[in-house]
């Protein structure tokens, strides 16, 4: 019997990547329901070739659009967060796969988790804004987080081996602008730091991938994700971008996962686990690479890392308030209102002004997300303003 599942973000390039997996296995899988942010079109070319029974689309003025364009099929149209809420929710579907941007999907998750939906997570900022909620969710609901993002899928795989874990070990390309010099980083165009060496992925990580703020959300999540302390987790540099974490244990093993920079592979194990199924991907040839490098992070040149290891350590709502606020920046670095360097500045000066909430509850998490965007958007237009912070 195929398994159903729903996509969260399925325009989107983990969405899409997701979707190229389901039609490789058309008779192993079938999608039940498919939710977008704003790309009708995208959607309703999905909607026609995958024939779910629910479709979504969260922009509300939009969607009358979507269900034009796909009134003469048997799919069932809906809008907004309630929309969002009943694709997550879905009978019949067993899996979730969360790919959206942001903790807009966040309550949506909450709820798939006790509906008895197992969640193959895509999202960073989900874990890292409320972890705390979700996981007890999962122990409450008795059900499975699956990670999709490369790193998380090779923790997953690499901590099957039993013993003592004494460090996890995740790696980073170091992005398109590792050779930089500061100076040169501070004119760095969005094109140019859209220029991902070796992995094809959105914008908004793209270039959290050139800031390392990427890799600290991603010691966050890990820090949820398998139950570690942040002093287990360490972040290395590897440019070559094929071994994609490792775990050591106590008895001095070292086990890494390696595989091509394709994320259809974690995202196929998520959707077959604990099976793993053939995939079109190439094999990687060792004696082609010759050689494979590793160093420790300049966090001199890249601040954002530290930034989000702080914010993990203190935890509460600074998490949020910080993914919030690097969202903002982000989305002003790619309309040219700031250099890439002043990302940092903004997300530094958010979290230096944030009134923490040590325990926070949902409502907490994202009143402090909805004042950190707010926060953020006037730092950051500040300094478009002005120019004062970037100097």
């Amino acid at each position: 019997m195929a398994k159903e599942i729903t996509i969260l973000g399925s325009t989107g390039s983990i969405g899409r990547q997701t979707l190229e997996v389901v039609a490789a296995y058309p008779e192993r899988f079938r999608v039940a329901a498919l939710v977008a942010a704003r790309n009708a079109e995208l959607l309703a070319a999905q909607v026609r070739r995958f024939r779910p029974r629910l479709a979504v689309l969260l922009d509300v003025e939009r969607a009358g659009d979507l269900a034009a364009m796909v009134q003469d099929l048997d799919v069932q149209v809906l809008a907004g967060e309630e929309g969002l809420k009943a694709a997550a929710c879905l009978a019949g579907v067993e899996l979730v796969v969360a790919a959206m941007v942001g903790i807009r999907s966040l309550a949506a998750i909450l709820a798939a988790l006790e509906a008895g939906k197992d969640i193959a997570l895509a999202n960073k900022e989900v874990l890292v804004a409320a972890g705390h909620l979700v996981m007890e969710q999962v122990r409450r609901s008795n059900r499975r987080i699956i990670p999709v993002d490369s790193e998380h899928s090779a923790i997953f795989q690499c901590l099957r081996q039993g013993g003592r874990v004494v460090e996890v070990l995740i790696t980073a390309s170091g992005g398109p602008l590792k050779e930089m010099t500061p100076a040169e980083m501070a004119a760095v165009t969005p094109e140019q730091a859209l220029q991902h060496p070796t992995w094809v992925m959105g914008p908004k990580v793209t270039i959290d991938s050139a800031t390392l703020m990427n890799k600290g959300l991603e010691v966050m999540e890990a820090h949820h994700l398998f139950n570690l302390n942040y002093d287990q987790i360490k972040v290395l540099i590897h440019p070559q971008s094929v071994v994609h974490a490792l775990v050591r244990y106590g008895d001095g093993s070292l086990f890494a996962h390696l595989g091509p920079a394709d994320m259809r592979l974690p995202i196929q194990y998520a959707l077959t686990w604990p099976e793993r199924w053939d995939l079109d991907s190439r094999f990687l040839d060792l004696t082609a690479l010759g050689h494979l490098d590793f160093a420790e992070p300049d966090r001199r040149r890249f601040p954002c890392l530290d930034l989000a290891l702080q914010a993990g350590r203190e935890g509460g709502t600074y998490p949020a308030v910080l993914s919030a606020a690097d969202e903002v920046a982000v989305e002003y670095f790619l309309g040219g209102k700031i250099p890439l360097t002043a990302i940092s500045q903004v997300v530094a000066r958010v979290l230096e002004e944030h009134r923490p909430v040590a325990s926070p509850d949902l409502e907490q998490v994202l009143a402090a997300d909805a004042w950190a965007r707010g926060r953020a958007g006037e730092v950051a237009a500040h300094i478009s303003s002005t120019g004062a912070e970037s100097r």
